[in-house]
């Protein structure tokens, strides 16, 4: 198995989504489950971020002319629904499904055309940069594929290929070294732990950090607490030390 990497970078105000994700540098949406067939494509999204974008979010995926992964500039006619499945404080999760039209194209759909059946699609979005990620059967050609990605998303923004390799299982691929956190928890624990937030006792508070960062506390806050989780999840997924937790006595 292969995994085909690339990245698309969106104008603004064609992707209201991505429109919102720029605003929200803080949020994220990823992919849960991501399906297409000729005529048809549905997801199901986890946005994570604080509530106001969320909110944001939640608006933008119900807006009439917006098709999660279309391509196509104008009003190409589609149906399309989105239906909140869950709601957190700092998550929503989001189910949509679009029936094409015979203008409509999309990723998947690109995907299926020109590289055939068989294929796994995950995607994360951070302001307007979506990457996607799609895990190949075996050796089939994605030259078409890319020709035809890069020609239909000329109007809309740009596309970068980041790598074509053998297929790495995510959790083998959660390591410290690999976490790909987003750009801004990455600065945000860059500076926490070069101006001593984490040392015992702590050189500078969190309203300080903020204050230098010119964020607000709440801001610094999350995104402190979402790097953490993921560097804590990391650490369980490749200590093998453990099998289960035990309570000590």
């Amino acid at each position: 198995m292969r995994e085909l990497v690339f990245e698309l970078d969106y104008r603004p105000g064609w992707n209201p989504v991505a429109d919102v994700l720029a605003e929200h540098t803080e949020a994220t949406i990823r992919s849960l489950s991501c399906h297409a067939t000729e005529d048809r494509l549905w997801r199901v999204d986890l946005a994570s971020g604080p509530e106001p974008a969320l909110s944001a979010i939640e608006t933008a995926y119900g807006t009439a002319e917006y098709f999660p992964d279309c391509l196509v500039t104008g009003d190409c006619e589609a149906r399309s629904e989105s239906r909140v499945l869950d709601r957190g404080e700092e998550t929503l999760v989001i189910y949509c499904v679009w029936e094409r039209s015979p203008v409509c194209t999309s990723v998947p759909h690109l995907a299926l055309e020109h590289v055939g059946g068989g294929l796994l699609f995950e995607s994360r979005q951070e302001g307007r940069t979506q990457r996607w990620r799609i895990v190949l059967s075996g050796e089939e050609r994605v030259g078409p594929f890319a020709d035809a990605l890069r020609a239909e998303i000329a109007d809309v923004g740009g596309m970068e290929l980041l790598r074509l390799a053998e297929h790495t299982p995510t959790g083998d691929r959660r390591t410290g070294g690999d976490l790909d956190l987003p750009a801004d928890q990455r600065r945000a624990l860059h500076a926490a732990v070069e101006r001593g937030y984490y040392e015992i006792p702590r050189r500078i508070e969190l309203g300080e950090l903020a204050d230098e960062l010119s964020i607000p506390r709440s801001t610094l806050s999350y995104r402190l607490r979402r790097a953490e989780a993921r560097l804590a999840e990391a650490f369980v997924a490749s200590d093998p030390s453990l099998d289960s937790p035990r309570a000590t006595r």
